[in-house]
C-alpha cells in the first residue's frame, strides 16, 4: 500500500505492507479477546522471528534477536564489549556516521577518558580505504562503522575490514540500517563481532519498529552489560529470581518487555522476504539503481551524483547534490514525488527492488528537469521542514 505518487524514500521509512497490516491487527485482536492470556503466544515472539532474520544477516538463529532500538541496542553492545585498557581505550566511527552512533560512541569514549576517533572522509561522501586502514590502530579497543553509509550510499567491505580489525585485536562492531532488506550479508561466516540494525526502512516494518542486534556465537558466554528481565532464560524468567540468569543466546541482551504491536509489523513483513531471496532483491536493486544513474548523468548534468558508481560500492539509494535541493525536494513532494533530503544538500532517491520502476525513475528524473529548467522550486521557502 503505497502512498499517493512515486515513493522514493523506502531507505528512510519503508511503506505499509497488507502483510504487516494484516499481522497488526492479528495482534491487536488477541489483545482485545484474550487480553494478558495472549502473553502465551507472545512470550517468544521475537525469538520466533530469529529465523527469517537470520537469512538476512547470514547468521545463525541464536545469534539475532529483536530488540530495542539502533542507539540503545549500541548502547547495550558497547556495556558488554568495550573494556577499555591503558593502552587500548578510544573508539573508532567514521566522520560520515549517522549522528546518533558518534552520541552513543563518544558517551562511553568519555566515561572511561577515552577519545572517539572519526575516519576522515577525502570528498566529504565516500572514504577511502586506506584511510580506514590507518585508522585501525592498536589504541582502539572497539570500532563502530556503518555498513552503508546513510549520506552516499557506499557499501564498505565489511568482511575485508573486520578481518583487518580483528588482526589487531580490535572489537568490530557493524550498523546495518542501510543494508539489511538491501543487501546480501553473511556475518557469521565473516566473524564480524556485533551487528546492529533498524526494520523500518528496508524491511518495512513501520515507524518505530524495534530494531536488532547481532552477536557471534563465540561472545555468547559474555555477560551483557546492560541486564534486564527480558534478557533472562525463558524458562526461569517468571521465576523472578534476584540474580539475573541470561539466557545462553543473543536474547540475553533483550532488556525490556517488547512491543506486540510494534514487533508485529516486522513479523508481517518478513513474510514477503520469505517469498524471495536476498540475492534477487539485490541484483534488481542494482539494475534500479544503474538506470537511475544512466538517466541523471544524461538528463541531470547540473545535479551531479554522490553515490559510488561501482556496482560492490553502492548500497540501494543513490545520491544527487544540488546547492538548493531541499527546495527541489519540497517541489517534488508537491508533484506526488517522494524523495528523501539531507543537509545541506543532497537529495536521496531508493528505487525499492520490492515496488519501484523504471517507470517512475523516468518520471521522477523529467519532472527534476522541468524544475531545474522553469526555476518553480523556487516559490517554496527553505524555512519549510522536510521529514
Amino acid at each position: 500500500m503505497l502512498p499517493r505518487g512515486i515513493y522514493l524514500d523506502g531507505n528512510s521509512l519503508g511503506p505499509l505492507s497488507y502483510a504487516a497490516q494484516s499481522a497488526i491487527e492479528r495482534r491487536l485482536k488477541q489483545w482485545q479477546y484474550k487480553g494478558v492470556a495472549a502473553w502465551d503466544e507472545w512470550f517468544e515472539l521475537a525469538e520466533r522471528l530469529n529465523p527469517a532474520l537470520a537469512k538476512l544477516i547470514g547468521a545463525k538463529p541464536n545469534e539475532v534477536i529483536t530488540t530495542g532500538s539502533i542507539t540503545s541496542n549500541l548502547h547495550a553492545l558497547l556495556a558488554t564489549f568495550y573494556k577499555p585498557t591503558e593502552k587500548r581505550k578510544n573508539l573508532l566511527a567514521t566522520s560520515l556516521d549517522f549522528p546518533s552512533d558518534l552520541y552513543a560512541l563518544r558517551a562511553w569514549a568519555d566515561r572511561y577518558g577515552g577519545k572517539l576517533n572519526l575516519i576522515p572522509s577525502q570528498d566529504g561522501h565516500t572514504l577511502e580505504p586506506h584511510d580506514i586502514e590507518a585508522a585501525l590502530t592498536e589504541d582502539i579497543a572497539v570500532a563502530v562503522l556503518p555498513t552503508v553509509l546513510y549520506r552516499s550510499g557506499q557499501v564498505l567491505d565489511w568482511a575485508a575490514i573486520t578481518q583487518l580489525g580483528q588482526s589487531k585485536s580490535i572489537i568490530m562492531g557493524w550498523d546495518a540500517a542501510h543494508s539489511i532488506g538491501a543487501l546480501p550479508h553473511q556475518f557469521h561466516q565473516e566473524a564480524i563481532d556485533f551487528a546492529v540494525w533498524c526494520t523500518y526502512k528496508y524491511l518495512n516494518a513501520g515507524p518505530g519498529a524495534p530494531g536488532g542486534l547481532f552477536i557471534h556465537e563465540r561472545h555468547h558466554h559474555l555477560k551483557p552489560g546492560l541486564p534486564g528481565w527480558w534478557g533472562n532464560d525463558k524458562a526461569s524468567q517468571f521465576e523472578m529470581a534476584a540474580e539475573f540468569r541470561p539466557a545462553n543466546h543473543a536474547g540475553a541482551h533483550q532488556i525490556s518487555t517488547p512491543s506486540i504491536l510494534a514487533l508485529a509489523g516486522l513479523e508481517g513483513s518478513l513474510a514477503i522476504f520469505e517469498e524471495l531471496t536476498i540475492e534477487a532483491i539485490r541484483e534488481r536493486s542494482l539494475k534500479l539503481t544503474d538506470y537511475l544513474i544512466g538517466l541523471a548523468d544524461t538528463i541531470l548534468p547540473d545535479m551531479p551524483v554522490r553515490s559510488p558508481r561501482g556496482r560492490a560500492q553502492r548500497g540501494g539509494h543513490v545520491v544527487l547534490e544540488h546547492p538548493e535541493a531541499k527546495l527541489l525536494s519540497l517541489a517534488l513532494r508537491s508533484k506526488h514525488i517522494i524523495p528523501d533530503y539531507r543537509e545541506p544538500n543532497l537529495l536521496r532517491l531508493a528505487p525499492v527492488a520490492l515496488y519501484n520502476t523504471e517507470t517512475e525513475l523516468d518520471q521522477t528524473v523529467q519532472t527534476l528537469r522541468e524544475l531545474l529548467n522553469n526555476g518553480s522550486y523556487k516559490a517554496f521557502s527553505v524555512n519549510q521542514k522536510v521529514s
